[in-house]
């Protein structure tokens, strides 16, 4: 440093009890010619101070920068305020520290994009949420069908997956269904079955599936597309179907799934399987003759 620049520093440092990190970036400052008033405040720690002494030297306007120096940032935070200034971005879109730094690299994307950011700029969207929202805005779709904080990120994706292929998501759009169930749903919208049978929330996603893919084959899933029937039971009944044997032998629940199996193996073999088919039958034990008759 000159001698002017000395002066200044010892002036600087004797009105605040700056740590030696804190003065260091002051030095650094005076060195590189910036205004080091913007930062010389013991409220920033270093790294905040180094943040702004970094913007200060790449040429950005230092009143612009003071509008966002400010100790209430975090380092993340002040990085994107000042990259959204970097390329001219009205940063007052997400210059709220209620946003972490995830959440303002959405808006400053959709501000890159030239996108209508006050559509998810709010704190109550996850950085996740707002990504959804930010690429459908970028497809083109109707965002408004997901722009609410009760879906989470995984259920928006799966409406807006939906409304890409301009489905009717109006079916599954619907909190009370876990991205998983409105997931089956969407695919068995795309492959043009009757979802009404099994587009229920009392249905888990894996029971979906089965009656799904029931449906996908063209198979009477009205025997087993039943709440009270396991996913795992209904594989049972879905596959005798399949293969075209006697399903009312076991589709029942008073069968578990390893005893539908061992009747349906029964069937698919032509055994006599009144012999075995029997709820009070331990499965175990159908098993044993089970074997003894094939």
């Amino acid at each position: 440093m000159n001698q002017n620049q000395e002066n200044l520093y010892n002036e600087l440092i004797s009105k605040y009890n700056f740590k030696d990190e804190q003065k260091e970036q002051i030095k650094l400052g005076l060195k590189n010619n910036v205004n080091v008033s913007i930062y010389t405040n013991p409220k920033f720690d270093w790294k905040q101070m180094k943040q702004i002494r970094l913007e200060l030297e790449k040429g950005l306007n230092p009143v612009e920068i003071s509008k966002y120096a400010n100790p209430i940032y975090s380092i993340p935070q002040m990085y994107e305020l000042f990259k959204g200034l970097e390329r001219n971005l009205d940063v007052n879109c997400y210059a709220n520290p209620e946003f972490n730094s995830n959440q303002m690299i959405e808006i400053r994307y959709g501000l890159l994009a030239g996108l209508n950011v006050s559509i998810y700029n709010k704190p109550e969207f996850d950085w996740e949420q707002m990504q959804v929202i930010r690429i459908g805005l970028e497809k083109g779709v109707d965002v408004s069908w997901y722009v609410n904080s009760e879906f989470t990120w995984k259920q928006m994706i799966q409406i807006r997956f939906g409304l890409e292929q301009n489905l009717n998501v109006s079916i599954y759009t619907k909190s009370e269904y876990n991205n998983e169930q409105m997931k089956q749903i969407r695919q068995g919208l795309e492959s043009k079955v009757d979802v009404s049978l099994y587009a229920n929330p009392e249905f888990t996603y894996w029971q979906m599936e089965q009656i799904k893919r029931g449906l996908e084959q063209n198979l009477d899933v009205s025997w087993y597309a039943k709440p009270e029937y396991t996913w795992e039971q209904m594989n049972q009944i879905r596959l005798g179907l399949q293969n075209n044997v006697d399903v009312p032998l076991y589709a029942n629940l008073e069968f578990n799934e390893w005893q539908m199996e061992l009747i349906r193996l029964g069937l698919e073999r032509n055994i006599d399987v009144s012999i075995y088919a029997n709820p009070n039958i331990d499965y175990k034990e159908m098993g044993t003759i089970f074997e003894s008759l094939i």
